[in-house]
């Protein structure tokens, strides 16, 4: 199991542009270069980064090329201020990247505001997005929620870093489904509990906006879908999954038991296990 500093080792980074801003975006990427089947792709949410994909991107990578991005003002990516954070910002990042590798063709697995970036992309791309996968992701109008909307308050970037630290392990410690793994929990704080990642966590959340999710036309997207859903999450209940399911033409319900919001890592092998046999059109 890789930890956080090797994940972000590993990782490559270029620069895009966005709205007329030169941003930096790191991303971490593994598996065959050459491999036929178009790349994976993965896209976090909030307060994550790539490294929520540490246990899911290896067996993947077994077979397919795959991409993990952060996203603007997230992990290794940009973090300075004088950029829009939101997810009509992040599809344009999304897009960049892709531009920037060549990539053509892809198959787009995301969780949380990155699934709202995904929706996004997936309907106005239909010839891009081949396959998407969406894990309790941010749709209609079910976010932001108010731990978010919390991390948003232009009082919570005065707060001591003590205290942000407390609500981190509020959300990755407490929102465990069991016991959390203290390298995930460290993993997924790090790159919050420094000046300028303090900031831009703030400019993160408070970036949220749904409207662009209730605006999205979802019967446009044409992509095999699976959505492989925490069924016990209480910030983006499997509900909405269940809606997902009926206004996107080709998609499949997968819900996952014994699963809270960060279920990439409460169930990661069984994840892993049913993404790849998604990705590669067998039966489950």
């Amino acid at each position: 199991m890789v930890d956080h500093e090797t994940w972000a080792d590993e990782q490559s980074a270029t620069t895009v542009s966005v709205d007329d801003h030169d941003l930096e975006i790191a991303y971490h990427e593994a598996g065959p270069a050459d491999a036929d089947e178009p790349p994976v792709v993965f896209v976090h949410g909030i307060p994550t980064w790539s490294y929520l994909w540490r246990d899911v991107v290896p067996p993947v990578a077994e077979d397919r090329r795959t991409i993990a991005l952060d996203m603007a003002g997230y992990g290794n990516s940009a973090m300075r201020d004088g950029f829009d954070r939101s997810i009509r910002a992040q599809e344009g990042v999304l897009e960049a990247l892709l531009d920037d590798l060549g990539l053509e063709k892809i198959a787009l697995v995301a969780h949380d505001i990155g699934g709202g970036v995904a929706l996004r992309f997936a309907a106005h791309n239909p010839g891009i997005v081949d396959q998407l996968v969406l894990s309790n992701a941010v749709c209609y109008d079910s976010w932001p929620v108010e731990f978010v909307s919390n991390l948003g308050l232009p009082a919570t970037a005065d707060i001591d870093r003590d205290e942000l630290e407390g609500r981190l392990d509020a959300a990755f410690v407490e929102g465990a489904y069991g016991e959390a793994d203290p390298e995930f929990v460290a993993g997924m704080k790090a790159p919050w509990l420094t000046d300028e990642g303090h900031l831009s966590l703030v400019r993160n959340a408070v970036a949220t906006n749904t409207n662009h999710t209730t605006e999205i036309d979802y019967g446009a997207i044409d992509a095999e879908t699976l959505l492989l859903w925490g069924e016990d999450d209480v910030m983006q209940p499997y509900s909405y999954a269940d809606r997902l399911a009926g206004d996107i033409d080709d998609a499949e319900l997968a819900p996952l038991s014994a699963a809270y919001h960060w279920v990439p890592e409460d169930r990661s092998d069984a994840y892993a296990e049913r993404l790849r046999e998604f990705l590669a059109g067998a039966e489950p």
